[in-house]
């Protein structure tokens, strides 16, 4: 799965990367976006031309009865997509590229690990990037949806979900997931609102080439939603000898 992640590029930057527009108001810069947050996609017009959009991070269906089902459906497995009710519509026409700096994911803990406050041993996170610097291009679906009580002056409220996939060969020592990190040749065809054959668009939800990614450990501040620093994303120091 993919909980947590780096959104901290200007938009600008972002717009030039993507050869897209960006009007709306920017984001602070948030180096652990947790679920609800406010985060940016990439989307295309009739035309072609992408837009850089804001987005909340959790989908929430245009039939959904209440907004909160949203911190639930953070994830969208590449697997079944295209069978299950809240994503197969969206596949077919709601697609979205999210720019991120990076994710956050945490190794389970080897035998003889401490023990947190639960009795549990301690998870060692990670940060995992692309090796030589740039946005990863993540695979998502969003969906807009309004309060059905609020009538229809109701403002409407655009969500978002990630792509996960099997883990590659990087990541499969931390987690058997990873986001679909789309390359640039495969970005037209992915946002491309008139392509709706389910048989073109799911060979592009495959893991990454097992050379584009690279961790560290990074300190586990990130474990808390409230921490939003950039040292989150720094390598943790090595562990003092015994």
């Amino acid at each position: 799965m993919c909980g947590r992640f780096v959104s901290a590029q200007q938009p600008d930057v972002l717009a030039s990367f993507f050869g897209a527009s960006f009007e709306a108001d920017a984001l602070p810069a948030n180096f652990n976006v947790a679920p609800t947050n406010d985060v940016y996609g990439v989307v295309a017009d009739a035309s072609g031309e992408r837009h850089i959009e804001t987005f909340q991070w959790g989908l929430v269906p245009s039939w959904a009865k209440d907004v909160k089902i949203g911190s639930k459906m953070i994830n969208a497995r590449a697997e079944t997509i295209a069978e299950k009710p809240a994503f197969r519509s969206l596949l077919k026409q709601h697609r979205v590229i999210v720019p991120m700096d990076g994710f956050y994911e945490w190794q389970a803990a080897g035998e003889g690990a401490p023990l947190g406050k639960a009795g549990k041993p301690i998870k060692t996170p990670k940060f995992i990037h692309r090796a030589d610097g740039t946005p990863l291009a993540v695979a998502g679906l969003w969906a807009k949806w309004r309060d059905r009580d609020g009538g229809p002056d109701a403002p409407w409220l655009h969500t978002l979900t990630v792509i996960t996939t099997a883990a590659n060969e990087t990541m499969a020592p931390v987690h058997d997931r990873m986001p679909v990190i789309l390359p640039a040749t495969q970005w037209a065809l992915w946002l491309d609102g008139s392509v709706h054959d389910a048989e073109q668009l799911l060979p592009l939800l495959a893991p990454a080439a097992n050379d584009i990614l690279t961790m560290h450990t990074v300190s586990t501040d990130v474990n808390n939603v409230r921490n939003k620093g950039e040292h989150l994303m720094e390598p943790a120091p090595a562990p003092a000898p015994e």
